[in-house]
């Protein structure tokens, strides 16, 4: 084999073990959360004046795995993580492994914040807005399929938009991004959070403006956490030199 198709053949056999590491940590995420999933539905449907509609006998199957899968994921982010992390290491110097190494458990706690926000503070928001827009003219009657996917359209979504200010500040680390790139480039990263907002959020300009503002929001703070990354990035390498 020639010499110099050999580091990219080790490179694939090394990405193909970190793509199966992590499908693994999934797989048995996924096995173990389907064990307590009765009682995390439980908990997501007590607040539900009535019981669930069920219209076919595999609905509750699609929805006990739709559960265990978002959690399985959250498990499985920090894990990923660092098999990313593994995977870049090589190319990284010593001071660069020790510095994003620690931006890993931050990736799972903005995933966590992310969801936490969408299901406490979205969904309940645009929940009663649409009820509320029924009134009395409709007889509301939720199915769990439906219900569930309402949920996981204002709830999933935000658990990875919330890893950018996690994202961009690792980027930074590594001189990819820099404060001026993302200042510059701020009219085009808004409008294409408008579009993402359009798209992942129901049909309504409530429910637009709702995720657009704090999309905004954590955009400005991923910028001034880039900031504050660069300006420590630059202070290290001015006192080494």
């Amino acid at each position: 084999m020639d010499k110099q198709e050999r580091p990219f053949i080790d490179h694939l056999a090394e990405l193909r073990k970190r793509i199966i590491v992590t499908m693994l940590t999934f797989i048995v995420a996924l096995i173990s959360t389907l064990i307590f999933v009765k009682d995390v539905y439980l908990y997501l449907v007590k607040d539900l004046d009535g019981k669930l509609a069920l219209l076919g006998p595999g609905d509750i199957l699609w929805v006990y795995m739709t559960i265990a899968a978002v959690l399985a994921t959250a498990a499985t982010i920090p894990i990923a993580a660092y098999q990313v992390w593994k995977f870049v290491q090589p190319g990284l110097t010593k001071g660069e492994r020790q510095a994003t190494l620690i931006f890993i458990p931050g990736l799972f706690f903005f995933f966590i914040a992310g969801i936490a926000f969408g299901y406490f503070v979205l969904f309940p928001l645009v929940l009663t807005f649409l009820s509320n827009l029924a009134g009395d003219q409709f007889e509301t009657m939720f199915t769990a399929e439906k219900y569930f996917q309402f949920m996981l359209h204002l709830t999933l979504p935000f658990g990875f938009l919330f890893e950018m200010p996690a994202v961009i500040m690792f980027l930074t680390k590594l001189g990819v991004l820099t404060p001026e790139k993302l200042s510059k480039g701020r009219k085009y990263a808004y409008f294409l959070l408008i579009i993402l907002s359009v798209v992942i959020t129901p049909p309504d300009f409530l429910s637009d403006v709702l995720v657009i503002v704090p999309l905004f929001i954590l955009y400005e703070i991923s910028v001034s956490l880039s900031k504050l990354i660069y300006r420590k990035k630059e202070s290290s390498e001015l006192s080494v030199a």
